[in-house]
């Protein structure tokens, strides 16, 4: 089974998708450990990779796709995969159908973390991350001591209220018309530009509360 997961930052998608994983017997990918994996084995699409980035580049999708495409090739993720930040944009998802389609597989679920914005500004706005060891905390200010190594804790500029804002308004413009792609996939399936494709379940979970409960109703959402 391939999961893709989809929510904002602060979702717990993260979270979710190790529990996922674990439970389906399957591995979770990231796009920024796929990179980091693709650049520490300095393969061609790796090395592509660290020369965008050493420019201060984004990374092209078709290199990310490229990367991505090489690991879902690997027995181990023969069975499936959970797929956490591969898709932000319709382009990738288009991008990840095809590669996917190459090799003969489809996405078979997505994942929708449903979180409202002045929630998801009070959970980034409380984490904290030691400037020395890089610990992170939750609740605890900015200024006081790393329990680990003593140093100070800082929160990030992107964990700023404002910034989280603004984080949030590009997740809108960008990555909501890609639920909307995924949900007409399903309902075209027939169509004749998705014959070979059955379409994508798409599930849209409240994911406030309790995560053992949240996990409980992403495995009923995935019929498990």
């Amino acid at each position: 089974m391939n999961i893709v997961l989809l929510g904002p930052p602060g979702a717990g998608k993260g979270t979710q998708g190790e529990r996922i994983a674990s439970r389906l017997g399957i591995p979770k990918l990231a796009t920024g450990d796929v990179l980091r994996a693709a650049v520490t084995a300095k393969t061609e699409l790796g090395l592509r990779a660290k020369a965008a980035m050493e420019r201060g580049d984004l990374v092209p999708d078709s290199v990310i796709l490229g990367i991505m495409k090489e690991a879902l090739a690997e027995p181990a993720k023969a069975k499936g995969v959970v797929l956490d930040g591969v898709v932000r944009t319709v382009p990738q998802a288009e991008g990840l159908a095809r590669v996917l389609g190459e090799l003969g597989r489809q996405v078979d679920a997505v994942l929708l973390f449903e979180v409202g914005e002045d929630e998801l500004v009070r959970r980034l706005s409380a984490r904290t991350t030691c400037e020395g060891c890089q610990a992170p905390y939750t609740g605890r200010e900015p200024g006081t001591a790393c329990d680990k190594c003593g140093g100070k804790l800082v929160r990030r500029k992107d964990d700023e209220p404002e910034a989280i804002r603004s984080r949030m308004k590009a997740y809108r413009e960008q990555t909501e018309p890609v639920v909307a792609w995924y949900e007409h996939r399903a309902r075209t399936s027939d169509d004749a530009k998705a014959r070979d494709h059955n379409g994508p379940r798409v599930v849209r979970l409240n994911a406030l509360g309790d995560i053992d409960e949240i996990t409980k109703i992403v495995m009923k959402g995935l019929g498990k």
